[in-house]
């Protein structure tokens, strides 16, 4: 199938320009971009961008699909088929929203990422976590109290029998859980280094792992060619996944600014979000006070980072209330508070492309390059209602902002006037 989308502003996710232009796809690649009109066959779908904004496909580089799908009641109560099909059917609006990729970091999404990349209409592109994988009592330990745990001869832990989270203590257990994430098809491995809002057993002070532990995983990953990313916000924690090997940071809120500076030195990713307070709610009041103080250190990651150099990704961490995905959208639009709209678009598309590339010999989508708009690259697109670069809102709402998407080569949307999709 070949598409002609022309008559665009085209901005290709690595410069800083919107350049006139006409981009030809040819199957799943792009196979042409020029400033010149490029000439059309019977078997070419025109698209007329109509001087519309061509833009790479967003990459939401911390999302959790299942997380995103389901409550918390439906992970409690749900048949494992339930989650999956939920999952599944609620991906569609990932996709819809344009996000054209993710990077799943906690929640059995190989087997949905297998369907999808069969139909790829179907939701984005997935880079599996599996499992994240956490020490008994930290941010991924959902037992309850009462339950003995699985090191001291419990049962799994119902987050564990739905392949959310494993629990591992010591380095063979580890090395252990870590393979078995890989067995099932990961792409990257996601290790809990510190405490969280939504858990209930791990103030955000606890450091969580010990360097051995940790420095184990890490061996496992690159075993298989790929890194290990840590979720962590506090100091301590930060350090100890960097002395260990870890390549990518995920959160880190509560950071100070020579930590900041230490990742730029040691070229560790700060996978980050721009947290509000109402992005997340919580029943418990401890994980709300948890949540504030976390967001109380948004704008100082932000700021540190850009100063320091950092190498900077993008994500949401939405989890629990499906009725919000929408948030998504808003996310990304809240970053250029923080960064420059085009830094924002960058970050976003090849960006956060770069730090899936950490995945190497494992990464499902090698064969091309995600996140731009060059010749040879996939072919996942968004024909944008305005100028992103101007105007980072017109991506807020995707309903509005986007007319056209096209992920894989397959034209998901046209919303175009006189189309009907």
């Amino acid at each position: 199938m070949s598409v002609l989308i022309k008559n665009v502003g085209v901005f290709d996710g690595l410069s800083g320009t919107v350049v006139p232009g006409h981009v030809l796809i040819d199957g799943s690649k792009i196979s042409a971009v020029d400033t010149s009109p490029i000439a059309e066959s019977a078997a070419t779908t025109v698209i007329d961008g109509g001087d519309r904004v061509l833009m790479p496909g967003m990459i939401d580089a911390h999302a959790h699909l299942v997380g995103m799908a389901n409550t918390l009641l439906d992970l409690a109560m749900a048949s494992q088929t339930q989650l999956a099909a939920t999952t599944l059917a609620r991906a569609k609006g990932t996709l819809l929203r344009g996000f054209t990729t993710v990077r799943d970091m906690a929640g059995d999404t190989a087997g949905i990422k297998k369907v999808i990349d069969g139909e790829p209409a179907l939701g984005p592109r997935i880079y599996p976590s599996q499992a994240a994988i956490s020490q008994t009592g930290g941010h991924g330990d959902f037992g309850f109290v009462y339950e003995r745990p699985t090191a001291l001869g419990g049962n799994e832990s119902r987050a564990e029998t739905i392949g959310f989270m494993r629990v591992a203590d010591g380095v063979d257990r580890v090395l252990a859980a870590v393979r078995e994430q890989l067995k099932l098809g990961a792409s990257q491995i996601k290790l809990m280094a510190g405490g969280g809002a939504a858990s209930l057993y791990d103030p955000l002070y606890t450091v969580q792992f010990t360097e051995a532990e940790m420095a184990a995983a890490v061996q496992a990953a690159a075993d298989y060619g790929t890194y290990v990313a840590t979720h962590v916000y506090n100091v301590t924690g930060i350090r100890r996944a960097v002395q260990a090997g870890v390549k990518s940071i995920e959160h880190g809120h509560l950071a100070d600014e020579a930590t900041v500076a230490m990742l730029a030195e040691r070229e560790v990713w700060l996978s980050t979000q721009p947290f509000a307070e109402h992005d997340h709610s919580f029943l418990n009041p401890d994980s709300a006070e948890k949540n504030r103080e976390i967001c109380s250190g948004t704008p100082h990651i932000y700021q540190w980072a850009r100063k320091h150099g950092v190498k900077l990704a993008w994500g949401t961490d939405l989890l629990f209330e499906p009725e919000s995905v929408a948030r998504q959208s808003e996310m990304m639009a809240r970053l250029g508070e923080y960064v420059s709209n085009v830094d924002a678009l960058r970050m976003v598309t090849s960006g956060n492309a770069e730090l899936l590339r950490l995945a190497g010999e494992r990464d499902p989508y090698k064969a091309a390059r995600l996140g731009e708009i060059t010749a040879g690259a996939w072919a996942d697109v968004l024909l944008v209602n305005g100028d992103p670069t101007v105007d980072l809102k017109v991506l807020a709402d995707a309903d509005t902002g986007i007319s056209v998407i096209v992920k894989d080569g397959v034209i998901v949307k046209n919303s175009l006037p006189g189309h009907h999709s």
